[in-house]
Formats: structure tokens, C-alpha cells, sequence
């Protein structure tokens, strides 16, 4: 039903344009320029000619008598006019793809722009990316990571279709969806002072040295959440934007950090780096799936979110999705189809 419904809708779009006089190329030029802030950027990712491009933007900013764009020297950036059209254009554009996948046979979702963060990125993200591209190989992936933070934004400028974050967001224009349970951990080197202790107090931790994520990251935001009476006391030493050079200046013995106790899975059960137990802090928080409020569904986003929450069925926290339980959960799957 929902492939019938969109081939109505193509009909009837098709028919808007018609009377409308602009085009879906039009439209999806429109798109790139917002995304990629310039003609020429735009021009490749489309296989056109930058006159090409140029021209057919002027026409369609002269057909309807308005400017979508600010012109600031050889850059471009959508003013409000153009923010207002922007979802609705993608919407078209990526209805428009899809009908052209189902009446090719319904092999490809097209290209697929997530965004996750570090942690999740590594971790998580990854992996089921490489699934799903396995399940259906003639589909795309641009898997980009940063912070929360950047994510965020990206989201909200429609650079992506789908963010996969630790850490609680609150944005009106954001749909937010938990996904998986996941604890923060302070940690230390096998031969710190504080290994091995039954009990570590506040005021030892705050004597310590401290190996951090940077501002704007979620595990940032709820390592400081925590230590938000005690944060003016902290000696932070270090902030590194990446998981893994955190662990590795931890185990070094410049500190003790402060990650997911996702990221610290191997090294702990290796004994290469240790927990603090710390049941006094709150450390606990979720991942999320989040997307733009105005963001149209595509069938790929649906089936990627599926793929996310299959893999993490039955599972309460996010270390008990490591790399080695969702490798085997995707080895018996794949044994299963045989």
C-alpha cells in the first residue's frame, strides 16, 4: 500500500509541476546547493555542469520571482525562504527515488546519510552499517562521526537523514527515539593508586587527575551532569576528542577518565585497565535514534532503525551489544538464511 500511495503521489506532483512549470531536477539542485553551500559542490555530486546548475537554480529563483539563497562571494547560504522550502523539497526528491527503486525492481534504498557519534559510531554504528550494505548491496552508506553536538546541527540543517547519539537532547525540531541503555564508567590503570580499592570517595577522586571527552560530546555532557556540584574542583588534565587515544592516555598513567563501559569492554576483561567503583555518581544514561521532525520517512531509514533494534533486541545496556555478541547474532542469521 505505501508503494501505491507514493506512485499517487508521483502522479500528482507530476502533474503540480506540469502546471507549476519547475522540475524535480530543479528540485534536487535546490537540495545539493543547501547541502553543499556551493554550485560547483553541487554540480559534481550531480554529474552537471556548473553552468548547468547555475542556470537551472536562476531559473527556478526567476520563475517563482524570490531568491532562496544569500550570495556571499563564490558561496551560497539558504536564507529563511529557502529553510521554509527545504524539507519540503527533499521530501519530493526522496519520494521521487524511491518510486524509481520500486519500478526498478525495488533492489536499492538509495543513499543513506547518518550521522553517529564516537562511541556509538565505533562501536555500534559500524557494524550494522556493513550489514545492512550486505542485505542490500546496491544501497549507499555515508557514515560520518562527531560529537553530539555537531550531530545536532547537522540534523537540523538537513545535511543528514538519521543521528545516533549518547546523551539526552531536547530540541523542538528534533524527534528523539531511545534506543539502548548505556553506563559511563571512571576508570584507571592496573597499577594506579585507586585499582583494586573497594571504596573510593568523592574527595579522592576530585585529588585526581582527570583524561576527558571534549565539550560539546554526550559523554562530556553526563560525565559533567554528574559532577555538577564538584565540577569547579576537578584538575582536568586532558581533553581528547577520540575514545580510543583516552583509554591509551589513561593506561599510560597520566590519569583516570571517564567513558562507556562499551568502549572499555576488552581492556577491562584483560585486565589492562580497571573500573572505579563510584555508585554514588550518576552515570547512567541511553542512546538515541534522532531525526528532523520535518524529515520524511524513507523506506531505507525505516529499515536501517529495524536492523539497529534487532541486533540490540533483549539486550538492557549497550556493553552487552559488543562487537563479539552482535558478530555472532549476525553469523547465526546469516547461517540461518542458508
Amino acid at each position: 500500500m505505501d508503494y501505491i500511495y507514493n506512485i499517487y503521489l508521483f502522479y500528482r506532483y507530476e502533474w503540480c509541476i506540469a502546471v507549476m512549470k519547475y522540475s524535480l531536477r530543479q528540485l534536487e539542485i535546490f537540495v545539493a546547493i543547501s547541502r553543499l553551500g556551493s554550485v560547483t559542490s553541487a554540480a559534481d555530486e550531480l554529474y552537471l555542469s556548473q553552468s548547468a546548475t547555475s542556470s537551472a537554480l536562476a531559473e527556478f529563483e526567476r520563475q517563482f520571482d524570490l531568491q532562496l539563497f544569500d550570495r556571499l562571494g563564490k558561496s551560497l547560504r539558504i536564507n529563511q525562504l529557502g529553510q521554509q522550502l527545504l524539507p519540503r523539497a527533499i521530501e519530493l526528491v526522496e519520494r521521487a527515488h524511491e518510486i524509481e527503486a520500486f519500478l526498478q525492481g525495488g533492489k536499492s534504498f538509495g543513499s543513506l546519510n547518518i550521522g553517529a557519534t564516537l562511541t556509538v559510531g565505533n562501536y555500534l554504528a559500524t557494524l550494522i552499517a556493513a550489514k545492512f550494505l550486505q542485505e542490500h548491496p546496491e544501497s549507499r552508506i555515508q557514515l560520518r562521526m562527531h560529537n553530539s553536538e555537531t550531530i545536532v546541527q547537522q540534523i537540523l540543517n538537513h545535511e543528514l537523514d538519521l543521528g545516533l547519539i549518547e546523551g539526552d537532547i531536547h530540541h523542538p525540531d528534533i524527534d528523539v527515539q531511545p534506543w539502548i541503555a548505556d553506563e559511563l564508567v571512571i576508570f584507571c590503570a592496573a597499577n594506579h593508586p585507586l585499582a583494586n580499592k573497594s571504596h573510593v570517595s568523592m574527595e579522592q577522586l576530585l585529588n585526581q587527575q582527570w583524561i576527558l571527552h571534549e565539550k560539546g560530546s554526550g559523554t562530556r555532557e553526563t560525565f559533567d551532569r554528574a559532577f555538577q556540584h564538584q565540577h569547579s574542583q576537578l584538575n582536568i588534565r586532558l581533553e581528547l576528542e577520540h575514545t580510543e587515544a583516552i583509554k591509551h592516555a589513561v593506561a599510560s598513567g597520566l590519569g583516570i577518565g571517564c567513558i562507556s563501559r562499551l568502549a572499555l569492554g576488552d581492556a577491562l576483561q584483560q585486565g589492562s585497565l580497571l573500573a572505579i567503583a563510584t555508585p554514588y555518581l550518576r552515570l547512567g544514561r541511553f542512546f538515541y535514534f534522532l531525526w528532523h521532525k520535518q524529515k520524511y520517512q524513507t523506506t531505507g531509514m525505516q529499515e536501517f532503525l529495524a536492523l539497529c533494534k534487532r541486533y540490540t533486541a533483549d539486550m538492557e545496556q549497550s556493553d552487552l551489544a559488543s562487537l563479539s555478541e552482535l558478530i555472532s547474532r549476525l553469523e547465526d542469521e546469516d547461517n540461518e538464511k542458508r
